[in-house]
């Protein structure tokens, strides 16, 4: 084969082999059909991925946002060409509190009731949750003032779910919380209300270009 004839090949190869992967890509219309490509396509770039309105800020984040459900956006450069395909458009609902974790199994269970009476009595006096959760929580929130962050289901112990979602609890309500059989114990302040926040879930692709 000759050199100008192996160049027009390689390149027509190169060509059908993109427009192969953007057929199978028109094809996929849901998560199933996502996961289902991905297990025969299972490249490293390839990946289905969660972005979330709120958590998720970045320039890429909020044009996929703009798209329509089943929307492509193809992002290329000089060695790559990434698709991203919306799959699923929902809304969570999600919920977000502030809280002071003690360990049980750092301080004796009378000695745990004991502070937990304490710091909700000192936040009723007008100590600032966010000042007691500094000084008390056994926690890494303890550097955020005690903020849970927004959090949906399946994301904390589902006792601790369980209480947030179903307790019944009000605005500004502070109320402790135990979970025995992991010596987690908790005083919770009721900070926002549940809130529906956007997700889609996109399919990326990722062809290299030669």
């Amino acid at each position: 084969m000759t050199k100008p004839l192996l160049f027009l090949f390689l390149m027509s190869s190169s060509i059908f082999a993109q427009d192969l992967a953007k057929n199978e890509l028109e094809l996929i219309e849901d998560t199933y059909q996502a996961n289902a490509y991905l297990e025969t396509n299972n490249d490293k770039g390839n990946k289905l991925i969660v972005f979330n309105e709120v958590k998720h800020k970045t320039t890429l984040a909020k044009k996929l946002f703009e798209l329509g459900n089943n929307g492509v956006k193809v992002i290329e450069n000089d060695y790559h060409k990434t698709y991203y395909k919306i799959v699923e458009k929902t809304e969570v609902p999600y919920y977000r509190v502030s809280y002071i974790y003690l360990d049980g199994a750092k301080l004796p269970a009378s000695k745990i009731s004991k502070l937990q009476r304490h710091i909700i009595s000192e936040y009723k006096l007008g100590m600032p949750f966010k000042n007691l959760a500094q000084k008390y929580s056994m926690d890494s929130n303890a550097n955020r003032g005690g903020d849970s962050g927004w959090f949906t289901n399946g994301e904390m112990h589902p006792d601790f779910e369980d209480d947030i979602i179903f307790g019944n609890h009000h605005i500004d309500d502070i109320y402790s919380l135990d979970i025995p059989s992991k010596q987690w114990h908790y005083i919770i302040l009721q900070t926002h209300e549940p809130k529906n926040i956007a997700e889609i879930k996109v399919l990326k692709i990722e062809e290299t270009i030669e």
